[in-house]
């Protein structure tokens, strides 16, 4: 089980992608893997989202390397991503849709791109520079 909740008081990166194994998701998820220390720079959280089963993310993470968590919105289908507004449910997957969230949980920042477009990590990178910009020394 994993709660947003239990990440207040850090930033967070929601990353909802269609499917594990797809070509676009692998690569995607391998950049934020490659690039976690900048994620760190900013005491970010990365998750990544989509309706893929438990042991299908774990089998996922541990080929690719992933460090960070991908949680199985299996049950019911697509729940988490229909409250973010990011569930295809034409095809019942999850939008390749990231968010950042700021220390309080508030959405910072959105973007759905298409699911065979790789959003990589500007946009992320500079929706967390915003944050460290206006945070209180």
């Amino acid at each position: 089980m994993f709660r947003l909740s239990d990440l207040r008081g850090q930033p967070v990166v929601l990353a909802f992608y269609p499917a594990d194994w797809s070509p676009v998701c692998s690569d995607q998820l391998s950049l934020y893997q490659a690039i976690a220390y900048e994620f760190e720079i900013y005491d970010a959280a990365v998750v990544g989202i989509s309706v893929d089963g438990v042991w299908c993310h774990r089998a996922f993470a541990e080929t690719r390397g992933l460090s960070f968590p991908l949680l199985s919105d299996f049950e019911p289908k697509g729940a988490v991503s229909r409250e973010y507004g990011a569930y295809r449910a034409s095809e019942g997957v999850s939008e390749r849709a990231l968010f950042v969230l700021d220390r309080t949980g508030a959405i910072e920042w959105r973007e759905v791109v298409p699911p065979e477009e790789n959003p990589g990590a500007d946009g992320i990178l500079r929706a967390l520079e915003g944050l460290t910009a206006r945070s209180p020394s």
